[in-house]
């Protein structure tokens, strides 16, 4: 078991001095709010990353779209331009 590169023996000495420091009663409550702070910051890291995603997604279809907008504007004014006749334009 290997968390954040602490191993076992290493978690057990922080959890005994935690124990020393804090006391049996206060270790609970401590556990519980860091349990639930990392939960907090799990969540808004899980919703920062679907905005963003949503942001991107919102940029690529823009650019889709605009790609595709320019492209009928090439190929329409192409069309309506005949090429002049004998040389003669026609008007």
């Amino acid at each position: 078991m290997n968390v954040f590169g602490i191993g076992l023996p290493e978690m057990v000495l922080i959890l005994v001095i935690a124990l020393l420091v804090f006391g049996p009663k206060k270790l609970p409550e401590i556990g519980r709010s860091l349990g639930k702070a990392i939960r907090g910051f799990q969540e808004a890291s899980k919703e920062f990353e679907n905005e963003f995603k949503r942001e991107a997604q919102q940029l690529e279809e823009s650019v889709t779209m605009k790609a595709e907008l320019e492209g009928n504007q090439t190929s329409e004014s192409s069309s309506s331009e005949k090429p002049p006749i004998n040389g003669v334009e026609k008007s």
